[in-house]
């Protein structure tokens, strides 16, 4: 059962949300927060495995709420989508940094939100929609960098393309696919590169890859 934890300062968007997940067998909401304040007790009390996380909020927002609940020794394991009705939203981008698994924005589909509870509880990344990319591509150049991370001279050299092929956007099957490994071992190389480069996941991997300068954000290739 995967246990959700519900932070959003409006409370008809939190019944919303808790009617749509708790119709799922496999899916419950254990709490509600209406600010961060109130997610940091939440999520000691109830031990959410993920937390659906507004980015604006009054009193603590959002993001520093995602940085508390994420460096917290206690709360190991925990995993943050943030809530936005905005796509492009520089906030959210910090959240992604900070370690967030991904985002929604607040008008997506239902199927939508329950697929990306499940695909974060299970530890992956919520990445597949091309506007998280496209975010990350908005903001990422943004971020004065003196050069490419010394993170970076851990990895081998295949393990830099698969790096660069992840930041593309791509799955692990079509990385198996694109140099023709099996998906096993290209999984494989995804975490231990996500090892190497001390990240919680492909989110922040692929954040790390365009503010390293591995992978050029669109609007800035001439």
């Amino acid at each position: 059962m995967i246990r959700v934890l519900l932070v959003d300062d409006q409370r008809l968007v939190r019944a919303g949300f808790k009617s749509i997940l708790d119709s799922e067998d496999d899916i419950t909401v254990v709490a509600e927060a209406a600010d961060g304040h109130e997610s940091l007790e939440a999520a000691h009390e109830h031990q959410p495995d993920v937390v659906l996380m507004d980015i604006r909020m009054p009193g603590m927002d959002g993001l520093t709420a995602t940085r508390h609940l994420l460096e917290d020794p206690a709360l190991t394991g925990l995993k943050v989508v943030i809530l936005t009705t905005f796509d492009l939203d520089e906030e959210v981008y910090g959240a992604l940094r900070a370690g967030a698994s991904g985002f929604l924005v607040k008008d997506t589909e239902p199927e939508e939100l329950i697929h990306g509870v499940r695909v974060v509880a299970r530890g992956d990344a919520l990445l597949a929609p091309s506007i998280t990319r496209r975010l990350i591509s908005e903001f990422a150049g943004r971020v004065a960098r003196p050069g490419p991370s010394p993170v970076l001279n851990r990895l081998t050299e295949r393990e830099r393309e698969v790096m660069s092929l992840v930041a593309a956007g791509l799955s692990n099957n079509e990385i198996a696919k694109e140099l023709v490994l099996s998906p096993a071992t290209a999984k494989t190389h995804v975490s231990r590169i996500m090892t190497k480069v001390d990240v919680r996941d492909r989110a922040q991997l692929v954040v790390l890859a365009y503010e390293s300068g591995m992978v050029t954000p669109r609007w800035l290739t001439p």
